[in-house]
């Protein structure tokens, strides 16, 4: 059974429909790269997925449990607010600016949200917090404040944040984009990790690379449509859509 199945999704803003019926099903461990090129809404569906977007109509399932079952706008589910809360913790999400707490250490940032929303001791959670830092490499600065990090161990103690979460789904919203070139690769170790561990994972990304060494299946949109999906060996070698094979001869 999918983890994810998202049926026929659309999000208006006043007029402008940024997505248009996308349907996508994402199996247990399945790594889904998502491309394409700016304003294709690739972003606005993974946001949605997890609620920082309100889609127009549609229906979203997560792990077999109904989230949404949008017309015009409305949620037509009736699921209790605490049901749709657990459902959400679910899913991490990494977005392309990392959002670390300034005033608090990497082990405090990684070690909050379990506190905070998991009710966790502030013994459990460190002590979970800080083999998350060491799994992201970040071992020798448990210690140390967000301004003395570079871009890419910023990223990486954001990844380690959601990951404290235990979801059993990771989003990632272009996570290296605003990254300098030369730290990319370091946040892409980390998540090649999670893609071998097992990691079911959506990811929003420019890295065509990475996306096709690493994903099961890959995604094209444009004009907020899926427009061709495929494992990535029969999308990348032989795209059947012309907007696809535009896309790909002008990036690779």
């Amino acid at each position: 059974m999918a983890v994810i199945q998202a049926i026929d999704i659309c999000k208006k803003f006043g007029d402008l429909e940024v997505l248009h019926n996308v349907n996508l099903d994402v199996e247990k461990g399945e790594v889904v790269g998502i491309i394409g090129p700016s304003g294709a809404g690739k972003s606005t569906f993974l946001r949605a997925l997890n609620h920082l977007e309100t889609i127009t109509s549609g229906k979203i399932y997560v792990d077999g449990h109904l989230l949404d079952d949008r017309v015009n706008g409305i949620n037509r589910t009736n699921l209790p607010k605490k049901k749709e809360t657990e459902i959400l913790l679910e899913m991490g999400m990494v977005f392309q600016r990392f959002n670390i707490f300034p005033h608090k250490t990497v082990l405090e940032n990684v070690a909050l949200a379990p506190q905070k929303v998991r009710k966790l001791s502030k013994p459990l959670a460190e002590e979970r917090a800080k083999e998350l830092i060491a799994r992201v490499g970040l071992t020798d600065k448990l210690d140390v404040y967000p301004a003395k990090l570079s871009g890419g161990q910023l990223q990486r103690v954001a990844i380690a944040r959601a990951l404290a979460m235990e979801p059993k789904i990771m989003l990632f919203d272009e996570p290296t984009s605003a990254l300098d070139p030369e730290l990319v690769g370091e946040v892409l170790s980390v998540m090649r990790s999670l893609a071998e561990s097992g990691m079911t994972m959506l990811i929003v990304t420019h890295e065509i690379a990475f996306a096709r060494e690493v994903a099961n299946k890959i995604i094209f949109m444009s004009g907020g449509e899926v427009l061709e999906h495929g494992a990535p060996r029969q999308l990348f070698e032989n795209a059947q859509n012309e907007k696809t094979r535009a896309f790909l001869n002008a990036v690779l």
